[in-house]
């Protein structure tokens, strides 16, 4: 489980969409939700003086490429009046910046990866600290097969089985089980032909067994560009970012 879980109640429809329409539609409501309380927390007839007194020195500084002298002056007055335009900006930010944080991690533990189909073959590996030696077993719950041996040599600190199954979530008590050293760790798996799937790590306190991974692809959202949600979502944040500031004419 995930710190961010507890968005699941809000955007988990969203799972059941095509990931670049998912991406689309947070990336859409993030926007209109930032831009109103940009808005709302900042002096908008204080912004957009210093707008136009931005373009107007820019202008300036344009027309006095031969005055090196007097276009120094001229941008330092630019500065001055972007750094008041940025101070005012960051007062919005306060209020973006958790729930953004908060957004993002769900983003990043459903969108990162492809899921694992049924018959698909995956694999799942063990990572151990440097040095270690011996043997690891696993124990597989009914739905889920080995495609190899169900013990596995530790080999430079880590041991890989090879798996497929059939559609379900295997968590709890169906969720894949190792042996290491009589001691059972677990990692849940979700075998689907949508587009969910569970956590890729499984970090464990142990002095000698440090991670249970699983081998996800990587999701491209956008595969013309080989871009993954975070570059898609940046795509769609400035279109509507642009449309939506023009619309409710923010500065």
């Amino acid at each position: 489980m995930v710190f961010t879980d507890f968005l699941n109640p809000v955007f988990a429809p969203l799972l059941g969409l095509d990931p670049l329409l998912a991406v689309g539609i947070v990336a859409l409501v993030v926007s209109v939700l930032i831009t109103v309380i940009y808005k709302y927390t900042t002096d908008q007839d204080l912004m957009k003086r210093l707008k136009t007194e931005l373009k107007e020195l820019q202008a300036e500084m344009k027309l006095l490429r031969d005055n090196p002298e007097k276009m120094m002056e001229v941008n330092k007055k630019a500065m001055e009046s972007n750094m008041k335009y940025m101070s005012q900006s960051m007062k919005s930010t306060l209020y973006t910046l958790l729930p953004l944080f908060l957004i993002f991690g769900w983003m990043n533990a459903n969108f990162s990866y492809e899921s694992i189909q049924p018959g698909e073959q995956f694999s799942a590996t063990l990572m151990f600290a440097k040095n270690t030696v011996g043997n690891a077993t696993i124990a597989l719950p009914p739905g889920i097969e080995a495609v190899g041996p169900m013990t596995q040599t530790i080999a430079d600190a880590k041991a890989t089985f090879q798996l497929k199954g059939q559609e379900g979530a295997y968590t709890e008590g169906k969720a894949l089980t190792f042996d290491y050293n009589n001691k059972l760790y677990y990692k849940e798996v979700l075998i689907t032909d949508g587009f969910a799937y569970a956590p890729k790590d499984e970090k464990i306190s142990d002095s000698k067994l440090k991670l249970i991974t699983l081998d996800y692809d990587k999701r491209r959202i956008l595969p013309v560009l080989g871009w993954g949600w975070l570059g898609a979502y940046i795509l769609f944040s400035i279109v509507f970012s642009m449309l939506i500031r023009k619309w409710m004419n923010v500065y």
